[in-house]
């Protein structure tokens, strides 16, 4: 709503929202999705998974993406420059920035022992291309599938059990919410995790690469904002991340014993200590 008030809208007078949250239950998304379309609102902003369901639930009302992961390969968009259909908004292209993270790891703990990639996304085409990059210089992935939060003790005791030298963390609807717990069995197991949200580093994590996730819910509102004004989803580009932030918890890095090495300390933007 920041983004809004920042372009003119004042709360009540020119918009009021409907504001729904699955409560870090995937489950309830297909409900709550199918309320707001039942509710003709003039546009839905959605990110995550969520994008997914509201993408099988209507074709007519805007989504505006805040952001997706992969809107091409996903079947959001046609292409970025020319959505075509009724999504449009922002991309993490989640394939690259995955990478990046996995980079990062191997800088941190080089060798031949298995990444756990610990996800609740469904396993879309961004993990295909990350398992392919990885097969190039030889490291092996571990990825466990995360349906419910009954199951994220059980995969960090099964990356244990696979002598996992990294975590890989790719938390959306079902990690992001328990942050401080992932956080918690991250530093129990020991090795290093890598983390795709800011939140996890401030709840105690290691490292983050990711996008400034408070700018792209900003930048949201200027599609909202032209869409209210008569133009149409498929015709607004798809605006891509134009910076990334790499946050490193030395504290956490000096509490499981890990040596940050100092090209990577060098291409941090913040050093929490």
């Amino acid at each position: 709503m920041r983004g809004l008030r920042e372009l003119g809208y004042a709360y009540g007078h020119h918009f009021v929202a409907e504001a729904r949250g699955s409560g870090g239950n995937p489950d309830r998304v297909p409900s709550l999705a199918a309320e707001l379309v039942g509710l003709q609102v003039d546009v839905i902003v959605g990110a995550g998974t969520t994008l997914s369901t509201l993408k099988d639930t209507t074709s007519t009302i805007p989504v505006v993406m805040a952001a997706g992961a992969n809107p091409v390969e996903q079947g959001f968009v046609q292409s970025l420059a020319r959505p075509g259909r009724n999504f449009t908004g922002l991309s993490w292209q989640e394939s690259e920035t995955a990478l990046k993270r996995l980079e990062l790891l191997k800088d941190l703990v080089p060798g031949a022992a298995p990444v756990a990639v610990l996800q609740d996304t469904p396993p879309i085409s961004r993990f295909q291309g990350l398992e392919a990059a990885a097969r190039e210089p030889g490291w092996k992935l571990l990825v466990l599938q995360i349906r419910n939060a009954g199951e994220i003790e059980e995969a960090f005791g099964a990356a244990t059990r696979a002598r996992a030298s990294a975590v890989l963390v790719t938390g959306g609807a079902v990690l992001g919410p328990r942050a401080r717990r992932v956080v918690e069995l991250a530093a129990k197991s020991r090795p290093p995790a890598v983390y795709n949200f800011r939140g996890y580093v401030d709840a105690g994590g290691l490292m983050s690469y990711s996008t400034d996730t408070n700018e792209i819910w900003r930048r949201a509102a200027v599609f909202v904002d032209k869409i209210l004004k008569g133009a149409k989803p498929g015709d607004l580009p798809v605006e891509q991340p134009r910076k990334f932030q790499l946050v490193i918890n030395l504290k956490t890095a000096k509490a499981i014993g890990i040596t940050i090495p100092h090209s990577v300390l060098l291409r941090a933007d913040e050093l929490i200590q």
